[in-house]
């Protein structure tokens, strides 16, 4: 071993003997180190070339990850509190939506090109799902002036919040949220368009009602809707409310998504936000930290387009998601 490892210093391929025996570094194509103790041999490992295909494949999973982390952080103010698979399942949705796409090909195509309808039921917090803690119909609408008209069934808490593990049991005021968000992937900002609460003392009860969110958003657009369900607790003396709501219990999910009415062209640079573009909605709008466009870009500067298929649409309608379709949460989270 010894002359062997003289044999590579010689070539400049270095490894070396501690003073306890022990061989340290590279000889050869055999890597050797110190692992608890011992003394670890390893080959060292191949350089595979990746084909157009794992990079066109890489690049979707990429940009649907991205895309997801977006939609996460849009709709923290909503689920306040996500669990720890909530990276890879968001992700996983995404993902599928992609795949499901009726227009546009691998390394070509955005979550403008993508079926929004296994964006619904996404939910942030995989230990409380809303379906299963919130035990009321709702069912969601656009109108013609292309707002969201929210129905809510008869909302009793005692019966219909389902005391699932990590249940606050020191309720005594719930509250229904509705948060409308639109996002723009391509131009790389997203803006709240409205936030409504529903607030009902545990042995009150909400009569059935029909909500009225804003949503009309800039034309490349996508509008998402949320409900989520915020549990407080009134501290003694003072009267004040506080909020219960934990990462193993805080119930939220998607419960409505819009395509874009026209989505614009990628932006040639990332989106700036600035007051004097937008002196009336500068604190509504965010930056959104995408980097699936970029992702995009490098991979079209390698290759081609496929030969055939269609490039990303800027105009689709999706079954179920058009304007004055309503939509079964109940129904399409089975």
């Amino acid at each position: 071993m010894l002359i062997y490892l003289a044999s590579l210093n010689q070539n400049n391929i270095m490894a070396s003997i501690d003073n306890k025996g022990r061989i340290h570094g590279k000889a050869g194509s055999v890597i050797y180190r110190m692992y608890r103790g011992k003394n670890i041999m390893q080959g060292k490992p191949r350089k595979f070339e990746q084909t157009e295909g794992s990079i066109r494949a890489s690049t979707e999973f990429g940009l649907s990850s991205s895309a997801a982390a977006a939609i996460r952080r849009a709709f923290e103010p909503a689920y306040i509190h996500r669990d720890g698979e909530a990276v890879s399942r968001t992700t996983q949705q995404v993902y599928r939506s992609l795949r499901n796409s009726l227009s546009g090909s691998i390394g070509q195509r955005d979550l403008h090109d993508a079926n929004l309808q296994d964006l619904l039921g996404m939910d942030f917090n995989g230990a409380s799902p809303l379906a299963e803690v919130l035990q009321i119909s709702h069912s969601v609408f656009r109108n013609a002036e292309g707002n969201l008209e929210v129905s809510l069934g008869r909302f009793k808490p005692k019966e219909d919040v389902k005391k699932a593990a990590g249940y606050p049991d020191s309720a005594s005021r719930y509250r229904i949220r509705l948060m409308v968000v639109a996002l723009d992937f391509r131009q790389e900002y997203l803006e709240y368009l409205d936030i409504k609460d529903l607030d009902v003392h545990k042995t009150a009860v909400m009569e059935a009602q029909t909500i009225t969110l804003n949503a009309k958003a800039d034309p490349g657009c996508i509008v998402m809707l949320s409900m989520s369900l915020l549990m407080y607790d009134q501290v003694p003396h003072t009267c004040e409310y506080v909020l219960l709501n934990t990462k193993g219990f805080s119930p939220c999910a998607i419960i409505g998504a819009f395509p874009a009415e026209q989505a614009a062209p990628m932006a040639a640079k990332p989106f700036r936000l600035s007051k004097e573009a937008y002196p009336d909605r500068h604190e509504k709008i965010q930056e959104m930290g995408y980097d699936g466009n970029r992702l995009l870009k490098e991979f079209q500067n390698k290759y081609k387009p496929d030969q055939g298929l269609t490039t990303p649409s800027t105009q689709r309608q999706q079954t179920g998601c058009t304007l004055g379709k309503k939509l079964s949460f109940n129904k399409l989270t089975k």
